[in-house]
């Protein structure tokens, strides 16, 4: 049986991160310090905003606090519907790494790897999700890509696809994965800090420096031994 892998988008493959920067700049070109906002590919209103951890008797603080949320999720807000306003957005992304989706095509090949790309991304003008994602890969050099658009659980989703593997940029997304399925995590991290690898290790999660790293990883674990790979994660 062929090892099924599936691939996380952004911030593994395609650098999202910076267009949404490219955006934000346009938009706030006086706005430097981004530190209370994020570029995730969840819209800002599907998730409720982080109350700051002031203390009780700082009244002042807590007003400057919630007016500085305010005021990020505010441009956050107008950076999303910018986003979602452009035409073909997820085709203008940059990749990671040039090299890699190259890499695992011939990989995948050499390999027979039954491979899957799975991404959370919401629609914008233009083209749909998974066909913006399609012609992308195929762009950077992945032909025939099989894509996948699911906003529920990554474990639920591993578990349906019967996966061997993931490849991921988010740690809760690797965590869901082991907990609801046999699959073997990649955590794309680099720039971890001593605890994050202390608890990845601890969960069974590996972790990798960069996309190429996490194809070598893949490589080395499935090549020549793919059967007995197979039997070690279905036990």
């Amino acid at each position: 049986m062929a090892p099924r892998i599936a691939f996380d988008l952004d911030g593994v493959l395609a650098d999202f991160s910076a267009a949404y920067g490219r955006i934000a700049d346009r938009l706030y070109p006086r706005v430097r310090d981004r530190r209370t906002e994020t570029a995730e590919t969840d819209p800002p209103e599907s998730r409720e905003d982080r109350q700051p951890d002031v203390s009780a008797d700082d009244t002042a603080a807590r007003r400057a606090a919630r007016r500085d949320l305010r005021s990020s999720a505010r441009r956050r807000n107008r950076v999303w519907k910018a986003i979602r306003s452009t035409p073909n957005f997820w085709r203008t992304l940059d990749p990671i790494d040039p090299d890699v989706v190259p890499l695992l095509e011939e990989r995948a090949a050499s390999g027979r790897w039954e491979v899957f790309f799975v991404t959370q991304r919401p629609a914008t003008a233009g083209d749909t999700v998974q066909r913006q994602t399609q012609r992308w890969l195929a762009e950077q050099g992945f032909t025939l890509p099989s894509v996948i658009v699911h906003k529920g659980s990554r474990g639920a989703l591993a578990a349906a696809l019967e996966l061997d593997a993931l490849v991921d940029d988010t740690i809760d997304h690797c965590v869901d994965v082991i907990s609801q399925s046999s699959a073997r995590t990649i955590l794309v991290a680099p720039d971890t800090d001593e605890a994050t690898e202390a608890n990845a290790k601890r969960l069974g999660i590996e972790i990798c420096g960069g996309p190429a790293a996490g194809v070598e990883l893949l490589d080395a674990a499935l090549g020549g031994r793919t059967s007995a790979f197979l039997r070690r994660v279905r036990r």
